[in-house]
């Protein structure tokens, strides 16, 4: 749809590995296409060895990448690890065991009370015990046992699968058909998609864009022209901010040079300037009309330098804009 549409140019297929299948790819290489897609992780089994390995090579202070490539075949693959995915991964692997061994355990204590004998019974609360925890189910092996003193339940830990699990944190791989010198370049490419991503996420939360009840086109392509305006003016800020590692941080709010502001703090921050009207009523009957600006904060003059921004000491009533002289 999007070559019928714009036509086949030269561009890159960029999926992550949610929407990947052998068919679109297959479709991709059969008209001479390019693609860098992520995939699933079962596929990383067969690149244990490489996980052991210790040629990895350092792209940022906490990712590493590598380039494996597959004999005789047409395509590359890039193993990457982050030490800070892992450590959110090995956090929730924990969690959800701790939870299962604990209600493992639950079960096991209404078996040696006596509450519950029917052997039936307690393979159908064995069996919804795994299926709420399919996280970490595959890591024990669960089994009722009959012993002299009656049923029991016994569970262990799957040292093959636990290892297994351990290298793959933090991991994922990479499939390309690209040609390029490092597998650092290849993943660079790729982060373009997070950036893609993070986009949609600024403009569904930080710029509140949605929800959309447009029923015309041209109201439809009027919003999307204002939400990619708004969007350009939000990475506008952000690269303004990270061009304050030069001055001295705001004097209150505890940024520091290696923690530069966000966006989002920003715009809160200067959320609270607003311009207020003062009426003065005249002997005649009429109306004096000001517009002033609220005083900004010690704080929010010193972003506003930062930002080489300054704030109009008042504003012109009935000022039209350039909009208007245009559609005149």
């Amino acid at each position: 749809m999007v070559e019928r549409k714009y036509g086949k140019a030269r561009r890159i297929w960029v999926f992550d590995r949610g929407i990947v299948s052998e068919e679109n790819l297959r479709a991709i290489r059969e008209r001479g296409g390019q693609y860098l897609v992520g995939t699933p992780r079962r596929q990383m089994k067969q690149f244990e060895e490489e996980l052991l390995k210790d040629d990895w090579t350092q792209v940022r202070p906490e990712v590493e990448v590598k380039q494996v490539a597959i004999p005789k075949g047409e395509e590359t693959y890039i193993l990457c690890r982050t030490a800070a995915r892992k450590e959110k991964e090995k956090a929730i692997r924990n969690r959800f065991s701790t939870r299962m061994e604990e209600a493992l355990q639950r079960l096991a204590k209404s078996i040696e009370t006596g509450r519950l004998k029917d052997r039936n019974k307690m393979e159908r609360r064995l069996g919804r015990i795994q299926a709420r925890h399919p996280q970490v189910s595959d890591l024990y092996e669960v089994a009722l046992r009959d012993t002299r003193d009656g049923v029991r339940l016994q569970w262990s830990i799957k040292e093959d699968r636990q290892v297994w699990r351990g290298l793959r944190e933090g991991a994922y791989m990479l499939r390309t058909n690209l040609q390029a010198d490092s597998a650092e370049e290849l993943w660079s490419r790729y982060m373009q998609l997070t950036e893609a991503e993070a986009s949609f996420r600024a403009l569904k939360s930080e710029l509140s864009i949605r929800p959309l009840f447009h029923q015309l086109e041209p109201r439809v392509k009027a919003h999307v022209m204002v939400a990619f305006l708004g969007y350009a003016l939000w990475v506008t800020l952000k690269h303004l901010l990270k061009r304050r590692d030069a001055i001295a941080p705001l004097p209150t709010s505890g940024v520091t040079q290696a923690q530069p502001l966000s966006a989002r703090k920003a715009l809160a921050l200067l959320a609270t300037l607003q311009s207020a009207d003062i009426v003065l009523p005249t002997t005649d009957g009429r109306e004096i009309r000001l517009r002033r600006i609220t005083e900004p904060t010690a704080e929010q003059k010193v972003l506003l330098q930062q930002l080489n921004l300054t704030l109009p000491e008042r504003f012109e009533l009935n000022r039209k804009c350039s909009v208007d002289s245009a559609t005149a």
